[in-house]
């Protein structure tokens, strides 16, 4: 399953200078994030890698 949320400082950041730019962020399922109780699920850190790899090998050159 797919969740959306409000997250990614990055692509608010670059979306700042470029703001026609399309932007996704995505990563591993973080619990608690920005402070001291912040935990990675290990298990979706290997999902994310392999999602990350599929999709660049996938991408068009442009």
């Amino acid at each position: 399953a797919v969740t959306a949320i409000h997250a990614g400082l990055e692509c608010g950041i670059i979306g700042t200078n470029y703001p026609k730019l399309d932007m996704i962020s995505f990563g591993p399922t973080i619990c608690y994030p920005h402070s001291p109780d912040e935990k990675v699920n290990i298990a979706s850190v290997g999902k994310f890698y392999e999602f990350l790899v599929d999709t660049l090998k996938n991408a068009p050159l442009k």
